[in-house]
């Protein structure tokens, strides 16, 4: 009986293993392409708003492949969800390094993104399966750990690849990383629909997907926290990758090894801080640690923008690194607690497709901004944005989970 009654924790370990093998891998090519992306699409001598598009368009992809994933990962089972996203992926960072124009680079990133999608809201699913509420933030601080440190660290051989090798070298990186995670998830994660009943959410509570949501819509602290998670996106893809490379080579005359460098140096940091800030979500609530973590994002974008020198931008990055992953699990956390039963694969599709509009808007709104006002005004703007969601999160939000 004990044997069988702790099957279940040993199986959804062993999966959440697996998951931080692929997730590292994925994350790793994605962060190989954060500091050349601007300067790749800069070299077909497009505008400041054309080279936001870049991430914007593989942000829209992410968007309309989150609530499809959901339903085939309910359908067909997280594992198969999660192998279709690495082989798409896979085939779209390919066709990036050898885009001849722009306008196929743009379409190459449309195809990236819509795997990249399809793995991040399988790879979220999968995680409020294998979690109960009352370790749920840990859990997540470990995955988002790994997710936050392979993206951080990957700028740094993505910035030495670019400059040994030319532009399009991290987008050869990533497209082989991808087709290695089509490997892990295939032959790796085990399939975990089924322990979703396990952790106490029975999967046919809600039989519509219509009725899901509209349960998720009416939760004031679950569309609080999609928001927290959408401005957050705007911030890192509109302001960091889009306008930070810019403006540290521009006014401080530094190397892509350099900003890749200062971001690995941030993801540094994060590590150190990811797992105590899971705990602490699991034992004074998710807002004890979104609301100051997500405070300090915004500090961070204000760092960058009045940088003088080198040391204050790695001063600035390591804000920024410290900050997101102190936020990473926690409002990811707070969305699957909010999950009605039955309903994981609606909640955190939802709440990844809310988050993956920023990848849209962001680059686009910051990029327009950035042309027309300078390269300081869209770090500004995600600061003020940040400070103000949080203090409407803060007041208004109700607190999902805090340990007796």
């Amino acid at each position: 009986m004990i044997e069988r009654s702790e099957r279940p924790e040993r199986d959804a370990r062993r999966v959440l293993v697996w998951m931080c093998v692929l997730i590292a891998i994925n994350q790793l090519g994605f962060g190989a392409v954060i500091p050349v992306l601007p300067l790749y699409a800069q070299s077909f001598d497009v505008s400041q708003a054309a080279i936001g598009a870049t991430v914007a368009i593989y942000g829209l992809a992410r968007v309309l492949c989150s609530v499809p994933t959901g339903r085939v990962a309910d359908r067909f089972g997280r594992r198969s969800a999660l192998a279709v996203g690495g082989g798409v992926s896979t085939l779209g960072n390919l066709w990036c390094a050898v885009a001849g124009s722009y306008t196929e680079l743009v379409l190459a990133r449309f195809v990236a993104g819509a795997g990249a999608g399809i793995v991040m809201t399988a790879g979220m699913i999968v995680l409020a399966d294998i979690t109960r509420t009352a370790t749920r933030g840990r859990v997540m601080a470990i995955y988002q750990g790994v997710f936050l440190f392979a993206v951080g660290i990957g700028p740094f051989p993505g910035g030495y690849l670019a400059e040994r090798f030319g532009l399009d070298a991290p987008f050869l990186l990533y497209g082989v990383a991808s087709a290695v995670v089509t490997a892990v998830a295939w032959f790796g994660v085990a399939e975990t629909r089924g322990l979703g009943a396990v952790h106490g959410a029975g999967r046919a509570a809600l039989a519509s997907l219509r009725g899901q949501l509209r349960t998720l819509a009416a939760n004031t602290g679950f569309l609080l926290v999609c928001l927290i998670s959408l401005v957050n996106a705007v911030a890192r893809t509109g302001a960091l990758f889009s306008i930070v490379p810019i403006l540290a080579q521009e006014r401080l005359s530094l190397s892509a090894t350099q900003i890749g460098l200062g971001f690995a140096l941030g993801s540094i940091v994060g590590l150190v801080l990811t797992y105590p800030s899971g705990a602490l979500a699991d034992r004074y609530g998710r807002k004890s640690v979104i609301v100051p973590a997500t405070v300090f994002t915004g500090v961070s974008m204000l760092s960058f923008s009045l940088a003088p020198d080198y040391a204050w931008f790695l001063a600035a990055a390591m804000i920024w690194g410290g900050a997101v992953a102190a936020s990473g699990a926690a409002p990811a956390a707070y969305a699957a607690d909010s999950a009605p039963p039955g309903a994981n694969a609606a909640a955190m599709s939802s709440y990844r497709m809310v988050s993956d509009t920023g990848y849209v808007i962001g680059p686009i709104l910051l990029g327009w901004l950035g042309d027309l006002y300078g390269l300081d005004a869209p770090l500004w703007v995600s600061a003020v944005a940040l400070v103000g969601i949080t203090v409407l999160f803060g007041a208004l939000a109700a607190e999902t989970h805090r340990r007796a």
